[in-house]
Order: C-alpha cells, then structure tokens, then sequence
C-alpha cells in the first residue's frame, strides 16, 4: 500500500535482482522490525552496508608530529652489525618506494596514493635523519644493503610508521560506524518508545494551518511549540498565558519560567533548537516544517519531528513537505494524517507595476533582499514627504515589534512599509500590497557557498501571503513588482509548481565528535568535522547540512586551550560571522573562559564601551546592532555556562535599553543616511566592514539594470551635488569602485603625457 502511494519510497527500498525485489542497501531502516528477527537477514544487510561504504577524502587526513623520544648514548644495531651507509640506505628506500607491490600492500592498508607519498617521505626522513635507529630496523637495512635481505621486508616497519603519523588507519572501521547517520530514527529510543500520532497541517500563509494546530495545543494537558523564531516562540508564549494556560519560555538565551519558584510549566513555546526530545507532551507542534531542508538549520527540524516524545505532533508548513514527512515516519512505522487548509482571503496578482514611489498607497510593503536597498529606497520615498517603517532581519525582535505596530496603526501617518523577506514569518503586518524590489536574492547553498538566484516559488509565495490578512483591515491581497521589467518573471515564478522537498538536515551531534576525537586525539576540531562529513553516510532521506560557520569558529578559537565540548559549543553558538564586532566578542569570551576569569557585568559594559550614544550615522546604527548581537551571544552562553557568563540579568536590563536607542536609530532611519551623506560618499558602501552589505549589494550589481523610471533618479529639484554623489545614492557606484576609478583614471591620463612628451621629442629630433 505504502509503495502505491509515494513511488520513490519503492525506488528507495526495493531493487530489481533478477525476477524479483530485495532491499536496498540503504533500506534497513523500514525494515527494523522484521530485519531483526532474522540473523541472516541482519547479517546481510550489514554485508550490502559495508559494500557502500565510500572512500574517504583523505586530504582531510594530517600527519601527526611524532615526539622524539630521547635516545641512549650506544647504537645497538651498529654495534651488532656495522654503521649504515646512508647513500646506500637512500637507494633502498628509493627502490621500496617504487614496487608496484608495495603499492598494491599500502593500498590494501588503506593508503591511497597520497597518504602512501606522505608516509614515504616522513619514513625516509626519519630511517636517515633518526640516530640510533631502531635496533630491527637497522639490521634490516642492513641485510639489505649487503644483498642477504628483499627490500619488500620493509614493509611492516614502513606500515608501523605510517599508522603512527596517520592514527585514522588503525581505527577506520570504527570511525565510520561513529559516522554512520543512516539511521537517524533510532538516536530517539524514547520517541521510539511509544506510538506517537502525526498530524500534518498543510497551506499556504494566512490559511489558519497554524492556528488549528494552536488550538488542540492549547486544550492539551501538556504541549510544546517549536517554531524557527524568537518571535514566534514569545508570540506563542504571551497566547498562552493570556489564554489561562501556564506556559513558559525557552529560548537560546532566554528562560522564562512563568511559576515564580522556578517550576516548570506543563506548556512551554521555543524555538526548534531549544526543544526537548526527553521531556513527555500530550502535544507538540513544529511549526515551518518546510525548513527541514534548510542548509544550515534543517538538522533542528529532523531532530523534533524525529525525537520529540509527544502523543501528538501537529506539524505545519508547506504542502511540498508532506511526501518527505510520510517518508520519514514511514521509517519510524507511524501514519501521518493530512489536514490541508485554503487561503481565508484572496490574493491577486496585478497586471501592472508600479514603476514609479510616486504611485505607492498606503498599506505599500517594498520588499528588498539586501540592506543598500532598504536604506536607498527608504530614502528615496522620504524625499516624496511620506514617511516609512523599515524592518530587516539583522534588527533586534523590538525593534522589528516597534516598527510592525508603527505601520499597523491606522492612527500613525507611517503607511509605507519597506522590509527585507524578514516579513516572510513571526510578524503581523496590515498589508494591502506586496512590491518586490527585485527578484534575485543572495542564498547559502547545502555546501555553504554563496551562490545569487532568482527567489524560488516557495519563497515568492511566503512572501506575496503576507499580502491581505484575514485578522487585518486589508482582506484581499495584491502582489507585484516595482519594476516593469520584473513583473512577467514574478507571475512565472508564482506560476510554477512548488517543487517538493525531498531531502531533511542532519548534523553531527557533540557525542559523535568526541568520539571521533577519542580515536583521533590529535587532531583540531575542524578537522574532525571534516573527517566525520567525509565519512558519513546518509540515506536518500537525509543530508548533512552545512558546516562553514562551525568551522570558521573552531579554526578561530582553535589556540586557546579548551576541553573538546566547551570547544564545541563555543563553535555551536550562533553568529554571523560577517560581522567582525561579534567574531572578535566571541574570541574574548573564549579566551576569559580557558583562563577561568568570570565575564562579569563590568567586563562587557568595558567590551562594549556602554552606555553607547544614539547613533548620528548609517554606520553607527550598525555597528549598535552588532553590540546587540554581542549582548546576545553573552545570554545565549550564559544559558549553558552559568559560573562564567553570570551577569545574564543585568545584560539583558542594558540590552533593553539597547533596543531602544536603536528603535530611535530606526524611526529616524532617513535622516541618518542624509547624515552619513553629508559626511562624505560612505553611507551604503562602509556598512560592508560591519553586516556583509558588500556581499548584499552584489544582487544589484549584477542583476539589476539602469532603469528609466522616474524612481531610477530623484527629481531633477533634488538632484543636488556631483555625479559621483548622485551615482552612490542611486546604488550604482560604491565608494571603493569610486576610488578604483580615480586610480585608473590617474594612470591613463600619466601614460598620455608620457605618450604626448615622447610624440613631441620624435618631432623635435626629425
């Protein structure tokens, strides 16, 4: 029945052999129940198990620095036979290195051609540089230097050394069964322990999916809701205790019990990372199940649907979710049941653009995908008299709150709304029309690289649902472009099929790396990451999401002298690492933590330089964003190392604070950008040495032509200054292309003079 409903689990578990089916080798995860009655049938699938196993990447594999080992004043070995003539030693070790037979043993030992060339080379050095040599060793050599002994007989000690500097080939085995991640299921024994009933509520934004599964949450003894953002999370915290239901808060650097002893609630609302897979519920909700596929965050959606020990699970999220969520707890044996919803209200796609912020109305929302053109577009709708709520991903949650209820209000003159795909989830806004700034947007891929795309349809849709509210004065939605050019490419993408999601995030846990380094003592932590990544195997089901960001960490905090699972959790803890302010915080931390010197209230008002000014400038209002996330990644470390971070109340007092003057930096958010103009052409452009804006402009650099439309250029009445400003305030030229301009410029006009002197020399002589 199951393999007539979802085709690709058949492809998945069953393979022709023959005239007939067998499992796959990946298969063993359905089939645990039955696979474990029968001995050869267990045995067999460990055989097609260990057949998979794919070679390892072995320049990942680093020779370890062998300790000299202080040696005795007689040589034994010369003693017992003769002193060695190192020229003749030279060509044995030569000649040993070139048997194709001694190849074919290395390779058998699991040394592929690189690790056999590194370890032939440390072996030479170490036969013609060590003295004395080892006894055995010496009269081997010598037998062979005198024609009695096979140069092959070498090998035993070459392969004794060679697993000394590489200590992975004596425990390969072991290392991939610790890597082993294709059967994620059975890390939850006590999820596993009961029959847990799935229920997947399916539909677009703003179908009431969420609210549904709120409402059996809310009638339950006890329940969780997991939800990918600090604002969902406290949106559902404040719901619940309004509604007479205990609940409590729990987030990465927040712990709010609402008992005033300290009790836990039955009732608490988290983000996903923060859920409990031990603790029991009547019922759990995860909310975006869509992110599973995340290439960063998708591990923490596995992990709740997977663990979260739970009567009930209400997942919510997107229909393109439900055929890899059945797939899933197929491999767990529990049925998922399917709610799907429609949209309570309408959403149109206009035929027009707008073209020009002359013809903006109010309950406009512009979505941007970087900051430059939050701050370009905001300024230029100031210039028409209206006035704007900004909202953008790097702002603190009150601050974004602040600005939603600026824009919500019917009573404040503030209209227009001009936000980054931030809006896309956790806020609720009374949008009449979606306008997309553009239609490219940078993306992180499942490698961590950077890559620029045009937005997917799962995201245009997130985004255009904002648009009309069923709880908000504007029902009906509108969606379309501000450019004309971009609008026939937004139906396209609104047009096409959501693809299904097909693929759920893995990553690896603190257990498994301390394993890894219990084998491999020698090595950094960003290597083992990169061993274990290298030797994992996942299923079709799964994926390892991507690692860049921990590695970056561990590589930075790799001297300061930290146990294996402080280390790890220093490398766990959520930064942006485009933001030097909050690398160099981290470091600090990590340093004033091995040194087991506390980080008190003083140490990081002095960190900080508080109390902090308002901010007079573009790049003031960013850098006091970075200062918040410092304060941020203080309370997210102090909730998981007290004795050493145990000022969290009184940072998040000042933090408070904080969001206050950057509130204001915000409300006033045009007048800084005419600040930082007055100040000379860096407003947009040096905003990069602090949140990654060089990297944000790209989408406009490369994507994005000049338009024609009135809204390409102010009015010719403001157009004030050179070109060069004029060029700046419009996004098209950035303070360092200005300066590698002048630069080219200068030399060109050198090498005319050059040329012009020497024309006018040959003239003289002729």
């Amino acid at each position: 029945m199951y393999f007539s409903r979802f085709p690709r689990l058949a492809r998945c578990y069953l393979q022709p052999v023959g005239r007939g089916l067998q499992l796959a080798a990946d298969s063993r995860a359905p089939a645990l129940l039955w696979v474990s009655r029968w001995p050869g049938i267990r045995a067999g699938c460990r055989a097609l198990s260990s057949d998979s196993s794919k070679p390892p990447d072995t320049s990942l594999f680093h020779p370890v620095q062998l300790r000299v080992t202080e040696s005795s004043d007689s040589d034994i070995g010369a003693e017992l036979t003769q002193t060695l003539n190192k020229s003749e030693v030279l060509k044995v070790l030569n000649k040993f290195y070139k048997r194709k037979e001694v190849q074919r043993l290395g390779s058998e030992n699991g040394l592929d051609a690189r690790l056999f060339h590194q370890a032939f080379i440390s072996f030479r050095k170490h036969v013609l540089e060590t003295d004395p040599l080892q006894v055995e060793l010496h009269i081997i050599l010598n037998d062979i230097c005198a024609g009695v002994g096979h140069v092959d007989d070498l090998f035993p000690f070459f392969m004794r050394y060679a697993k000394q500097i590489f200590p992975m080939l004596d425990c390969m085995d072991d290392l991939r069964r610790i890597s082993d991640l294709r059967l994620p299921p059975n890390w939850y024994p006590e999820a596993r322990a009961i029959q847990r009933k799935i229920i997947f509520h399916s539909g677009p934004t703003n179908s009431g999916k969420t609210y549904h599964a709120i409402q059996r949450y809310l009638s339950a003894k006890s329940g969780v809701y997991c939800g990918p953002l600090k604002l969902l999370a406290h949106e559902i915290y404040q719901k619940t205790n309004d509604a007479g239901v205990p609940c409590d808060l729990i987030t990465g650097e927040e712990l709010v019990y609402v008992d005033p002893e300290g009790r836990p609630s039955a009732h608490a609302a988290c983000t996903i990372e923060m859920c409990s897979v031990n603790a029991p519920y009547e019922v759990a909700v995860i909310d975006e199940i869509q992110m599973i596929r995340d290439p960063s965050r998708g591990w923490a959606w596995t992990r709740a649907l997977l663990g979260l020990c739970a009567d009930e699970i209400h997942v919510c999220g997107e229909a393109a979710a439900i055929n890899l969520v059945t797939e899933l707890m197929f491999t767990t044996g529990e049925e998922v049941e399917v709610h799907t919803y429609d949209r309570l209200t309408p959403l149109k796609v206009l035929d027009h653009a707008v073209e020009s912020l002359e013809n903006l109305r109010p309950g406009d929302c512009i979505v941007c995908f970087n900051k430059n053109d939050i701050y370009s577009v905001s300024r230029k709708i100031e210039i028409q008299g209206l006035e704007c709520a900004v909202i953008y991903g790097s702002l603190p949650p009150g601050t974004k709150l602040a600005q939603a209820k600026k824009f919500n209000d019917p009573d404040d003159p503030c209209k227009i709304l001009v936000a980054t795909d931030a809006i896309g989830m956790g806020l609720n806004l009374s949008i009449k029309r979606i306008i997309f700034n553009s239609l490219v947007k940078p993306n992180v891929n499942e490698k961590g690289e950077r890559e620029i795309d045009t937005i997917s349809t799962s995201q245009a849709l997130q985004i255009a649902g904002r648009a009309g509210r069923f709880s908000s004065m504007f029902k009906d939605g509108e969606v379309t472009t501000l450019y004309r050019e971009d609008l026939s490419l937004l139906k396209e993408i609104l047009r096409k099929p959501v693809v299904d999601i097909e693929t759920a995030g893995l990553h690896p846990t603190a257990e498994q790396i301390e394993m890894f380094a219990y084998h491999l003592p020698e090595a950094t932590l960003s290597n083992l990451i990169d061993i274990f990544v290298s030797l994992s195997q996942v299923d079709g089901r799964y994926f390892v999401c991507n690692i860049e960001d921990f590695k970056f960490v561990a590589d930075m905090i790799q001297h300061i002298p930290l146990n294996l699972r402080v280390r790890y959790v220093f490398c766990t803890a959520p930064i942006n690492r485009k933001q030097p302010f909050v690398c160099t915080s981290l470091l600090k931390f990590a340093r004033q933590y091995s040194k087991n010197e506390p980080l008190t209230f003083d140490w990081i008002c002095r960190h900080v330089n508080w109390p902090v000014a308002c901010p007079k400038t573009i790049r003031d209002l960013v850098h006091l964003e970075s200062v918040h996330d410092v304060l941020d990644l203080y309370l997210w470390l102090s909730y998981r190392f007290m004795d050493m971070f145990p000022d969290a109340n009184l940072v998040r007092q000042i933090q408070k604070e904080l969001d206050s003057i950057i509130r204001m930096g915000v409300y006033n958010i045009t007048r800084l950008i005419r600040a930082s103009e007055s100040s000379g052409p860096v407003s947009v452009g040096e905003t990069a040495t602090h949140d990654n804006a060089k990297d944000d402009m790209l989408p406009n650099q490369l994507h994005r032509r000049p338009r024609k439309s009135k809204l390409a250029q102010p009015p010719p009445s403001k157009i004030e200054g050179s070109l060069a400003s004029r060029l700046i305030d419009q996004g098209l030229l950035t303070p360092d292309m200005l300066h590698q301009l002048e630069k080219e410029w200068s030399k060109r006009q050198d090498g005319h003079q050059i040329n012009a002197t020497k024309t006018k020399s040959f003239k003289g002589k002729k």
